[in-house]
């Protein structure tokens, strides 16, 4: 009777511990991920699938006055539409990213705190970049997950998207010199303003040559 009973206890602790490990990736990544806006090329699709892709975008200002705060939001429209995530980076180390509502900030970028909860068809998460104190065009990176919060990875859907945001003048434009003519100082150039009797003297040993041999 002992044995039934125990060989019944472990097979009830296996189920638990499969359900636990099949929800992991939905528990693990809740309270946001860093390594997934997209920058390098990686999103929240890495784990969730199988759900309709949403739409994404970035408001905010397109350009910055060195040292200038500039207020952006991470936009998600559709897919599944119930709960959201995102993940926020910028390729430049001198930018700061700061975090708003519902976000925290994992080293040098964004995620969600929690998943949120849309508002209709759309989730916004808000929050600021510190400019650069010199002139540079970065880009800003973000990617939104739009899942049915049923706290599994499946029938979930991400996308991406960036802004180019032109700091102070930019990143200065290298202008292309064009072919290589050499140095000015030789060439044809000096030979067509060296004088006349120079240029002489210069075939007069050619002249003698031809006069030996004939």
């Amino acid at each position: 009777m002992y044995g039934n009973s125990m060989r019944q206890w472990v097979r009830g602790a296996g189920v638990v511990v499969i359900a636990m490990l099949g929800a992991t990736p939905a528990f693990a990544t809740s309270t946001g991920i860093s390594g997934n806006s997209g920058k390098d090329t990686q999103t929240c699709n890495t784990c969730h699938n199988g759900g309709t892709a949403p739409t994404v975008e970035i408001e905010g200002p397109s350009t910055l006055e060195k040292g200038a705060t500039g207020q952006y939001t991470f936009i998600i429209r559709g897919g599944a539409a119930m709960t959201g995530g995102v993940g926020i980076a910028v390729d430049n180390t001198e930018a700061s990213l700061q975090a708003g509502t519902g976000m925290k900030k994992l080293g040098a970028e964004l995620s969600h705190s929690a998943p949120q909860a849309f508002t209709g068809t759309e989730l916004r998460f808000n929050f600021s970049l510190v400019a650069p104190a010199t002139d540079v065009t970065l880009n800003l990176f973000g990617a939104g997950n739009s899942a049915n919060a049923d706290q599994k990875s499946s029938g979930d859907r991400a996308a991406a998207t960036k802004l180019s945001i032109k700091v102070g003048n930019g990143t200065p434009v290298v202008e292309d010199p064009g072919p290589d003519d050499g140095d000015d100082s030789g060439g044809c150039t000096a030979a067509s303003s060296a004088p006349v009797w120079a240029l002489a003297l210069a075939g007069l040993p050619l002249t003698v040559r031809r006069r030996r041999r004939s």
